[in-house]
């Protein structure tokens, strides 16, 4: 049988997608064309909607659709605290939990010299011009717990010293509902030095 050359198309693009393995691809792109040409064309548009609308925020760097995004635009937030995250995705986690009310910080990545990730690349500059004479009174850095996340943690703890009096770091420890049994060493060790009184 002659190649599909259009289908293959489908299926590369698909591949490029984040845990998309060539059968997931395969399956994504054979359930193309059992759909409608209407759902075709709002999958189409809602791909260019995504691409065209969608921006960050040129303030904190989160993503919204509006010049600004609903959080630097929302007075009742505390200016007092900032969280600096790695990307814009992780500002959504944060408020998926309606517990944090206070401002964010997207870097646009993490120090990674496997990567290629250099600081010039963080929108560490823009970081410092914000807190500069601001409310701010203290910086929760939230980078993953990676050797890249400490390593950005470290150096944003050095070069907001002498901006904010508070510079913190979120608690590792025990994942809810684990087993001491099955958790590794580091975990532990930084379980043991993030305790609190209760």
């Amino acid at each position: 049988m002659k190649d599909l050359k259009s289908l293959e198309r489908l299926e590369e693009s698909f591949n490029k997608l984040p845990s998309i393995g060539k059968r997931s691809a395969e399956r994504l792109a054979y359930s193309i064309l059992d759909m409608s040409n209407d759902d075709v064309d709002e999958f189409c548009n809602a791909l260019k909607g995504v691409k065209n609308k969608i921006h960050v925020c040129p303030v904190c760097g989160a993503y919204t659709e509006d010049e600004l995004c609903d959080i630097c635009t929302d007075s009742s937030r505390d200016k007092s605290v900032l969280l600096v995250v790695s990307y814009p995705k992780d500002v959504i986690s944060f408020e998926a939990m309606n517990t944090y009310r206070g401002l964010y910080h997207v870097l646009g990545g993490i120090i990674s010299v496997q990567n290629g990730k250099s600081i010039d690349e963080l929108n560490i500059p823009g970081l410092i011009e914000r807190v500069k004479d601001s409310e701010v009174k203290e910086i929760i850095i939230a980078t993953n717990p990676t050797i890249e996340g400490e390593t950005t943690a470290i150096y944003l703890s050095k070069v907001l010293k002498d901006y904010v009096p508070n510079i913190t770091r979120l608690a590792y420890g025990l994942q809810m509902g684990g087993t001491l049994d099955y958790t590794d060493s580091l975990t532990l060790a930084k379980a043991i030095e993030g305790r609190r009184k209760i």
